[in-house]
């Protein structure tokens, strides 16, 4: 069966830097899309970036757009989010969706389990 697996959130310090990773079983990560997502609580998950199978970007959220970037490295079959100049507002559950890059969750898709992030001194 197929498991996405988003890691590497925990606590960092205002100003400061984190990267997740989003990694996979079952199926290929290569072969596909991938997107970043973020969901407060008692709120709906906003699209932050997707990146095409080949490593094209698209970025979403205007907020995070200068400060977050996606990547991927097919060798390792690993998507990023690196996340530089972490604000307060940044403190959220991050989720790794494979199966689009555009922020349109599809019928085919796959989502991972969420990594908590919080932002504080």
């Amino acid at each position: 069966e197929v498991q996405v697996v988003a890691s590497g959130g925990g606590l960092v310090q205002p100003g400061g830097s984190l990267r997740l990773s989003c990694e996979a079983s079952g199926l290929t990560l290569s072969n596909y899309d991938v997107s970043w997502y973020r969901q407060y609580p008692e709120k709906g998950r906003e699209w932050i970036a997707g990146i095409t199978r080949f490593g094209a970007i698209r970025n979403g959220m205007s907020s995070v757009k200068d400060r977050f970037t996606i990547s991927r490295d097919n060798s390792k079959n690993l998507v990023y989010l690196q996340m530089e100049s972490m604000k307060s507002e940044d403190t959220a559950k991050y989720y790794c969706y494979v199966g689009a890059s555009d922020g349109y969750v599809t019928a085919t898709g796959y989502w991972g389990q969420g990594t908590q992030v919080t932002v504080s001194s």
